[in-house]
Parts: C-alpha cells; sequence; structure tokens
C-alpha cells in the first residue's frame, strides 16, 4: 500500500522528500510551468535547483522502476542488437538487458507507456522499462546507434539469408503451405526489422501511404510521398508472404484467408504523436497485395488559414460558412484534400452554440465537440439511413462525407430545406461539371438551384522546397501547355527547386491546394433550371469573377509556391 502511495506521488513532492529541493523551490518551478509549459523536474534542472540524476531518481520512484546509469555501462552487441536504429533514435529508448525473449529498455519518460507497448508491438518481445536520465540517453544513442543505423541493404542482406521452401510463388508449393511455417516465418527478426524500418521511415519521411506488391519475378516496395510514388529497394521475392503475413498479424488480420480482400488498422505511437496505419489487402494473380494509409495527426494542420485559400477566397469561403441553411459541396478527385478542407471548416464553426453531426467512411480525425458517425453498410448503417436518424438529433450543422446516390442527395437536400447548413463530397472534376453530376443522379433542377448554396473545387500541387529555391527561364514549350505566350508573362519570375537533402533531392517540400470556388448567384440558377450545359456554366460562373483551378495554379506559379509540372499535371486546359 505504501509502495503505491508513494509511487503516486508528484515528482516535486518526491525531489522534496529526498531532500533535494525544497518547497519553495517546487512551487517556483510549478509557476513557470504554469506559465510556459513543460515538466516539473526539466523547470527544476533549468532553475539549478537539482541535477538531471536526481529527476530521474524521482521518476523511477514515482514509476515503480529501476534506474540505470547508462554512462557506467558497458552494453555487449547482442543486447544492442535486439533494437536496430531507426526504432532506437525514434522512440529515444536504449536496451540495457535481453534474457528469455524479455528485453529492458531505458527511457527518459517513465509515463510514456505507450512506447513499451508499440516496441512489444513491433519487435515481438515482452518489453519492460528503466528510467535514465535524458543526456545520459543521448549519448547512448550517439556511442551505440550511429545517425541513420542499419540500411535497408543490411538488413537485406539478412533476408536473403531465410530460407526460401517455403515462400515458393509456384500454386502447388502455396496450396501446401503449414500455417505454423507461414507464422514463425512472419515472426522472424529480420522480417520484423524490415517493417519497422520501412513504417518508421515512411512516417519520418511524412509519406501518405506504403505498397508492397508481388509481381511474378519481384516484390516491390512504394512510399507515396506528397502525391508521388518512389520505389524503395526491393526486398527477395520469396519473403513477399512472410511480409504480408506480419503485416497482417499487426492488423489482427486473418493469415490463414489469402482469398478474399481485408480491411485493418494499426495503431502506433511514434515520438509521442498517434499514427493510424490503414491496411488494405488485396489477393492478386502473384500473392497478396498490401497498401497503407498513413494517418499521422501530428501532420495535419486543420486550419482554414493554412489549407492554401488566398485571402479573397477565404473571405468569400468564411461567408459561405455564416449561411444559416444551404448545401455547400466540395469536389475532386480522390487525394485532392477535401476532407482536411472540410475538417477546417468544422473546425472553425465547432463552437458550444453549434451542434454538428457528421457521418464518414471512414472517421479519419476525431475533433472534440463533434458528434462523429462510422457507416457500416455491412449491417445497413448508409449514408442515407445515417442522415435520417441524424436529423432527428437537433443538429445545426451536418457533414455527409459523400453523395453516392440520389437517396443520400434527397435526405440532404430536405435536412437543407429544414434550416440545416450541409457539407458533402463529390468526385468530379470541378466545379460546373458537379452541377451535371447531381442532375445525372436524378435531382430535380429546381431542387438544386434552392439549395446549393456553393461547390468548392480543389486540387493538391506539390510546394517548391524552399531551402534550394532556385529561378529559371521556362521554354517556350513550357509555357505552351499552359497556354502562354513569351508575352503573357514578360517580366514574371519562375522557380524551381534543384533538390537537396531537406527534400530527398525532389525539388519538393510538403503540398498546398488550389481551389475552384462557384458561389451560387440569380444567373446560375436560371441557367442550371433552364438545363444548360456546364461549358456554359463555367463560362457564366467566371463573369461573375470566379477563378478557375488552372488560374489559381498559375496564381502559385508566379508567387513562387509551386512549378509549371504541378499546376499542368493537376489542372486541365480551358476551353
Amino acid at each position: 500500500m505504501g509502495a503505491n502511495r508513494v509511487a503516486r506521488k508528484l515528482i516535486g513532492e518526491i525531489l522534496v522528500d529526498m531532500g533535494v529541493v525544497t518547497a519553495d523551490q517546487v512551487q517556483e518551478a510549478l509557476e513557470i510551468k504554469r506559465r510556459k509549459g513543460g515538466a516539473t523536474g526539466a523547470v527544476l534542472v533549468e532553475l539549478g535547483y537539482c541535477a538531471e540524476r536526481d529527476v530521474s531518481t524521482a521518476l523511477a520512484i514515482q514509476s515503480g522502476m529501476k534506474q540505470v546509469n547508462l554512462d557506467e555501462m558497458e552494453l555487449p552487441p547482442e543486447v544492442t542488437g535486439a533494437i536496430d536504429a531507426l526504432t532506437a533514435r525514434t522512440y529515444r529508448v536504449i536496451p540495457v538487458a535481453f534474457e528469455n525473449n524479455r528485453l529492458t529498455v531505458a527511457m527518459g519518460d517513465p509515463e510514456n507507456f505507450r512506447t513499451l507497448d508499440d516496441l512489444h508491438f513491433l519487435l515481438g518481445f515482452e518489453v519492460e522499462g528503466a528510467v535514465a536520465d535524458p543526456g545520459s540517453i543521448q549519448r547512448a544513442l550517439d556511442k551505440y546507434y550511429r545517425e541513420g543505423g542499419a540500411s535497408m541493404e543490411e538488413v537485406m542482406g539478412e533476408l536473403e539469408n531465410l530460407d526460401a521452401q517455403f515462400f515458393s510463388p509456384d500454386d502447388d508449393a502455396d496450396a501446401n503451405l503449414d500455417l505454423s511455417d507461414v507464422r514463425s516465418m512472419s515472426e522472424s527478426q529480420p522480417v520484423k526489422k524490415l517493417l519497422n524500418l520501412v513504417l518508421l521511415q515512411a512516417i519520418r519521411d511524412k509519406a501518405s501511404d506504403i505498397h508492397f506488391e508481388p509481381f511474378e519475378d519481384e516484390f516491390k516496395m512504394r512510399y507515396r510521398i506528397d502525391g508521388v510514388l518512389y520505389e524503395m529497394v526491393p526486398p527477395p521475392r520469396h519473403i513477399a508472404m512472410a511480409v504480408t503475413s506480419r503485416i497482417k498479424v499487426m492488423a489482427n488480420l486473418d493469415i490463414a484467408e489469402r482469398r478474399v480482400p481485408q480491411d485493418g488498422r494499426i495503431e502506433l505511437n511514434v515520438g509521442g504523436n498517434p499514427v493510424d496505419l490503414r491496411v488494405s489487402v488485396l489477393p492478386t494473380m502473384f500473392g497478396e497485395s498490401v497498401v497503407m494509409r498513413v494517418l499521422d495527426r501530428s501532420q495535419v494542420s486543420l486550419d482554414l488559414n493554412k489549407v492554401g485559400m488566398r485571402d479573397i477566397d477565404l473571405a468569400m469561403f468564411r461567408d459561405i460558412l455564416d449561411l444559416p441553411h444551404g448545401i455547400v459541396i466540395v469536389t475532386g478527385p480522390t487525394g485532392s484534400g477535401k476532407t482536411t478542407t472540410l475538417y477546417s471548416a468544422l473546425r472553425e464553426l465547432n463552437k458550444v452554440d453549434t451542434k454538428i453531426i457528421t457521418t464518414e467512411d471512414p472517421v479519419e480525425y476525431d475533433i472534440d465537440g463533434l458528434i462523429q458517425i462510422p457507416i457500416n453498410p455491412d449491417i445497413g448503417l448508409t449514408f442515407a439511413s445515417c442522415l435520417r436518424s441524424i436529423l432527428r438529433q437537433d443538429p445545426d450543422v451536418i457533414l455527409v462525407g459523400e453523395m453516392r446516390d440520389l437517396e443520400t442527395a434527397e435526405i440532404a437536400i430536405h435536412a437543407s430545406l429544414t434550416g440545416h447548413l450541409v457539407f458533402s463530397t463529390l468526385h468530379t472534376n470541378d466545379a460546373p461539371t458537379s452541377v451535371t453530376r447531381m442532375l445525372d443522379m436524378g435531382i430535380e433542377p429546381y431542387m438544386l438551384t434552392s439549395t446549393v448554396e456553393a461547390i468548392v473545387a480543389q486540387r493538391l500541387v506539390r510546394r517548391i522546397c524552399m531551402n534550394c529555391r532556385s529561378e529559371f527561364q521556362p521554354t517556350e514549350e513550357m509555357l505552351m501547355e499552359l497556354n502562354l505566350t513569351p508575352d503573357d508573362v514578360r517580366g514574371r519570375t519562375f522557380f524551381y527547386g534543384r533538390g537537396c537533402e531537406q527534400c530527398n533531392n525532389t525539388g519538393y517540400r510538403g503540398r498546398t491546394a488550389i481551389f475552384e470556388i462557384m458561389r451560387m448567384d440569380d444567373e446560375l440558377r436560371t441557367l442550371i433550371r433552364s438545363g444548360t450545359s456546364s461549358n456554359v456554366l463555367r463560362s457564366e460562373a467566371r463573369r461573375g469573377g470566379m477563378r478557375s483551378l488552372r488560374e489559381s495554379g498559375l496564381m502559385n506559379i508566379y508567387d513562387g509556391i509551386t512549378t509549371i509540372e504541378e499546376v499542368v499535371r493537376e489542372t486541365i486546359v480551358e476551353e
């Protein structure tokens, strides 16, 4: 009982009990912590009232973990080899003992129990913690794990030695596989090491997707970074099933079932940030293809000021958000940033006096204050059925993840007519063609014109890396791709990224959105009711002040934000 009570004591109290600091010094540190943030122990060290080692001792007492002095230890290779360099540096831990499949790691923050859970999950060992001061952990990382750590080539060398007999791509061999063999191969250290390296590298490089693709003679691995796929060093073909099975184990999927698609998720906590990996497994001719969507919540800024809208667009969009009712549609292909724009809008509307309910497939980011419902068609929970129930929950604002059919669209229209502001998405090329798409669904023109207030089309373009951005003079051929002549751009400055370490020699770093906002007015409504084409709607909208996607892209080129190639790739030539 006494030990538990001590363990629950605050760090300041423990340090006072140890006779290291006084109660007044702790109060001073707490006051600074309230103003500036940080940990009590770190503030006391900064003030010079105690040493890091004293804080480590107090943390060890508080957490019930043993304390280790890394500076006085010489760790053998069999212990340090239990964790690869990238994992050690990412989680800031040092292995200090490894016996009977039980690993003890020294960590600076014993409160971070998710670190121990993640290491157990990634490494497959029983993992327990010990406390060391942060300075000694950094010194040990520099001593035992050089920056960069085990390269992909080293891991590939280990994989080459794995027994290939169970992993022949031949159909006959595949049919006779023993499940225990598959499981044991997937649990082997080289396979785990490869996957940990791939996952942590992808998260560090801000990849949005990781692809594992089996072909007849090779097993490809690719990352998608800023919308572009990059190929990695391919692992040996015979370990494809071992890697796939390991991913399925991590995502709680059935490793025995290889004939039907499966979906799952993996939750990690990397560097204190929650990372959600959505796993999709698809059977192909040569084995299972796996794609992992990386949702790193720390990398997403749900702020309307940061999505890429120009001041004039932002002012117009905020006017739309102030409407008491109506439908606002955000359109664009998959991966064009629609979800980020909508969440940013909802976050701005998320106030005490506003009830917001969303129905999504799936819920990508959980936000306090929003009622978020994941749809599940398998049990009949569709957008349409969900939306009917939502209307009985007295909402002010509703988000329908996607307007997929007439039934969903009709309920959204009904919601709008009964005084709700409704947001939704469509998959069309631009704002005017969204009107045609909705009419094709079977929505009556008069219903559309009386409810839809605005359609926002968007695309994502890569940003030029600011570290290696350089001026250049575009050729006539490059200008022709944008329907421009040298006279059109006289006096304009163009930029590109030369490529540097910060941008992995791509010349780009990060992405921004370009927008086309079509605000409904009387002229547009009249044209829609008369059944006019999307080309006529586009011309009228531009006369009314709408800036097209191509024009928004050009402005970003002139501002030195993106390149000609990016805008050509993401927008179409205007008629």
